[in-house]
C-alpha cells in the first residue's frame, strides 16, 4: 500500500519564521500549538489529548528532568547504558572532541562515524578516509554544532546539551551496506511496538511490527511498507529485555538498538518519536497508540 504525496510539511519559509521571531517571545505551549497547526493540519488539545502526537507534545512540557539532557547527550547517554546493561552493548568509542578543528585524522583509522552530541540526524558516515571531504564534513558538523535542537520542536532534553563530537568505529550489519535501526516505543517500561526503518540509501520503507513480529498494518508519514515483513530477529528476546530495562520508569520513550548477526548494540534514547508530527496512515493508529500513553492525573493547562 502506497501512502506517497499524501503528507505535506508546511512552507520551509512558515517553519523559519516561527523559529526565527518565536524564540523568546512566544511561550513554549503557544509555539507547540502553532508549530502542530502547521504540521498536522489540525488543533492541538493541550488540556486533553487523544492521539499520540498529540500526547508527544503534552510530554515535551513534562519531560524537563536533568536526567532526560544526560539521556539525549549521545555521549553522557553512554555512561548511563553502561551502568544500566553494561559496556558490551555499546559501539566503540574513538574520541571526542569539542571543536571540529582538534580531530586528529592521522589517528582515526579508514573508515569512522561522526556525531554531534547535540541534535538528531547530523552524521559523518566515513567508509574511506582517503576519500572524505574533510571541508564539508566540517561546515556540516560546524553548522549541528552551533544549533540548539530544543528550538525547533520545544524538546527540552536537548536544549542544555554540551555541544561536542564524538567519533564511533563503523558498522555494517548482515546487508554488507546499513546499519538497521531497531526502534522499539516503549510505555511506561515496557515495549509495545517495534518500528524498523529500512532501505535508508534508495527508497526507505518505514514499518512497524508488535512484540511477536506481527507486522502492524500503518506506517507514518509518505512512506511505504517493505515488500517483505520481517519475521525472525535474531536475539529479538535479548534486546525486548535491554529495551525494558532502559525504559524503566519512564512514561513514553524509544529506545534505538541495532542488531549484527544477532550482537545487539545501544543506539539511542528519543524521547518524543517523529517530534510528535506525523501523521499516520491509516489516521485511526494515531488514536491507538495514544491510547498506551498514560500521562500524570495533573493536566497541562493553557
Amino acid at each position: 500500500m502506497e501512502f506517497r504525496g499524501k503528507y505535506k510539511r508546511p512552507s520551509s519559509i512558515l517553519v523559519w519564521l516561527l523559529h526565527r521571531f518565536s524564540r523568546y517571545v512566544v511561550s513554549d505551549k503557544l509555539y507547540l500549538r502553532i508549530y502542530y497547526r502547521l504540521f498536522m493540519k489540525e488543533r492541538l488539545d493541550l488540556k486533553n489529548p487523544r492521539t499520540f502526537n498529540q500526547k508527544i507534545q503534552v510530554l515535551k512540557l513534562l519531560n524537563k528532568v536533568p536526567k532526560f539532557t544526560l539521556m539525549a547527550d549521545k555521549y553522557e547517554a553512554r555512561d548511563i547504558v553502561r551502568h544500566e546493561i553494561g559496556d558490551d552493548y555499546l559501539i566503540p568509542l574513538l574520541g571526542v572532541w569539542d571543536k571540529f578543528d582538534d580531530i586528529d585524522f592521522n589517528h582515526l583509522p579508514q573508515q569512522f562515524v561522526l556525531k554531534p552530541t547535540n541534535n538528531s540526524g547530523t552524521i559523518i558516515i566515513c567508509k574511506d578516509k582517503s576519500t572524505l571531504d574533510i571541508k564539508a564534513a566540517r561546515m556540516k558538523i560546524n553548522k549541528a554544532l552551533k544549533r540548539n535542537y530544543f528550538y525547533g520542536g520545544r524538546e527540552y532534553p536537548y536544549k542544555n546539551i554540551k555541544p561536542r563530537i564524538i567519533c564511533e568505529k563503523y558498522m555494517v550489519d548482515e546487508s554488507g551496506v546499513e546499519l538497521k535501526d531497531y526502534k522499539f516505543l516503549c510505555f511506561n517500561g515496557e515495549p509495545k511496538v517495534l518500528f524498523v526503518a529500512s532501505n535508508r540509501y534508495i527508497d526507505v520503507r518505514f514499518d512497524f511490527y508488535d512484540m511477536e513480529l506481527n507486522r502492524l498494518p500503518f506506517t507514518t508519514g509518505d512512506h511505504s511498507f517493505s515488500e517483505e515483513s520481517i519475521t525472525k530477529i535474531e536475539s529479538f528476546g535479548e534486546m525486548k529485555e535491554l529495551a525494558r530495562k532502559l525504559s524503566k520508569g519512564l512514561i513514553h520513550i524509544r529506545i534505538d538498538l541495532y542488531n549484527i548477526s544477532g550482537k545487539v548494540y545501544f543506539g539511542e534514547f528519543t524521547f518524543h518519536h517523529n517530534g510528535g508530527i506525523v501523521p499516520f496512515h491509516p489516521i485511526e493508529w494515531d488514536k491507538k497508540l495514544g491510547d498506551l500513553i498514560k500521562l500524570p492525573n495533573e493536566k497541562v493547562h493553557s
